[in-house]
């Protein structure tokens, strides 16, 4: 077992548990930094986001903070987008170099996205204030833009692995703002888990993943989202929250402009 990547697993789940943001866009620049090609590192970190989420949809629906219909909804838009992004990189038979510098982009574009993300929650909240027992009413406007919103998740997670977590919570916040946040994310959540299962299933087709390298990162993380969860109200998120963005705006920067 390598020891690198449990204790890597292990600080990716501290932080997720400390701050709730997606461990995809900390993961997968980790994986890289390790010397793993996009890849490997996509396509493992897909069914990594897979297996650990899926311990946090059991806790919500307990809890009745998932909407259903809406996790539906964004479904019936990521699962076909991730499906059909998964054949036209097998379609296009890409080399690795091009197929490698196409996952990098883009997961330089979804960190810069999830560093404004994470800046702009506390903004949005405030702007989109909203009573936490008004009733749902989910128009066929509404339930269009949501697909529309999932269409977009898909392609962006299905290439980068980066994007179901702070951005997708983000634009369920600006669609359904009636909703109480924990009730969004747990929704959030509980769309993760198949769109990150898809899209990871359709990256291990291809060979990119690494099951040895999946099971020492879980060995890591899982105990480091439980002793984090534990620690969370410890720190002030005023603090925290703006030293992640900057560090993954960073990240994504060079990633972007290699």
């Amino acid at each position: 077992m390598n020891f690198v990547q449990v204790i890597s697993g292990f600080a990716v789940g501290l932080i997720v548990g400390l701050t709730g943001v997606g461990g995809g866009s900390l993961m997968t620049p980790i994986l890289l930094m390790l010397g793993f090609p996009p890849t490997k590192a996509v396509g493992t970190d897909l069914l990594y986001a897979a297996i650990t989420k899926a311990g946090g949809v059991l806790v919500h629906h307990r809890q009745r903070s998932i909407d259903w219909r809406i996790t539906g909804w964004l479904t019936l838009g990521s699962a076909p987008a991730a499906i059909a992004t998964v054949l036209l990189l097998q379609h296009w038979h890409l080399s690795s170099k091009v197929l490698n510098n196409l996952l990098t982009h883009a997961l330089g574009v979804a960190l810069l996205l999830t560093a404004v993300a994470i800046l702009c929650k506390p903004w949005i909240l405030r702007l989109l204030r909203h009573q936490p027992d008004a009733p749902v009413e989910l128009t066929p406007r509404r339930a269009a833009s949501t697909v529309l919103t999932g269409i977009v998740i898909g392609v962006l997670v299905t290439l980068s692995s980066i994007g179901a977590g702070a951005i997708g919570t983000i634009a369920l916040f600006v669609l359904f703002p009636m909703i109480p946040t924990v009730r969004l994310v747990g929704t959030e959540i509980a769309h993760a888990v198949p769109l990150t299962l898809i899209a990871g299933l359709g990256h291990a087709s291809m060979g990119h993943l690494d099951w040895g390298l999946l099971f020492t990162l879980l060995v890591g993380s899982l105990p480091g989202i439980y002793i984090g969860s534990r620690l969370s109200g410890s720190l002030s998120d005023k603090t925290t929250r703006p030293l992640l963005a900057v560090m993954l705006a960073v990240i994504g920067s060079k990633f972007v402009f290699l």
